[in-house]
């Protein structure tokens, strides 16, 4: 809480468990945005099958963008609040992960439907197009010089994003 107040870096700050499936994640990561741990950004990681259809380990990830600190709309306790676009979010874990060389392949698929006005368990608003970001890591952390292979979404998924992009910022 220190380095949120005095707005000092704090490396090692830990990160809040998220639950998928009745457990803890099984890896979580954050990128610091600015001096103050307030603000970063968090990635975590599930492990939901040991093999895919192609062999490696299947994993789910979740991120967020911490805004702020302040108290749960729930239960009034201390914790992060979170930035509304987690779409901005996902979409940033896979340019940064592009950008390093590690993507083979990505694709959309779409999941829950679009999410105008979604609350998460601290009580902070969330929107979301609703589409499940796909992407197969390159094999044994060799960096790509190629771009990944992408499959573009259908056209009714083209139309519902054109739309949504022109929706307001949260």
């Amino acid at each position: 809480m220190g380095g949120v107040l005095l707005h000092r870096p704090y490396p090692t700050a830990p990160v809040s468990p998220l639950f998928y499936d009745g457990r803890r994640e099984d890896l979580a990561f954050q990128k610091p945005d600015g001096t103050s741990p307030a603000r970063r950004h968090h990635v975590r990681f599930w492990r939901v099958l040991d093999s895919g259809e192609e062999g490696p380990p299947v994993w789910l990830g979740a991120a967020t963008f911490d805004r702020s600190v302040g108290l749960s709309r729930y239960t009034g306790q201390v914790t992060h609040h979170i930035g509304a676009d987690i779409d901005a979010e996902r979409d940033l874990l896979v340019d940064d992960l592009e950008r390093a060389g590690m993507v083979q392949a990505a694709y959309q698929v779409s999941g829950i439907g679009p999410t105008l006005a979604g609350r998460n368990g601290g009580g902070d608003r969330y929107r979301t197009d609703g589409e499940i970001q796909i992407t197969q890591l390159v094999a044994g952390g060799a960096a790509r010089t190629e771009p990944p292979v992408t499959v573009a979404p259908s056209l009714a998924v083209q139309i519902k994003d054109a739309l949504w992009r022109r929706l307001p910022a949260p």
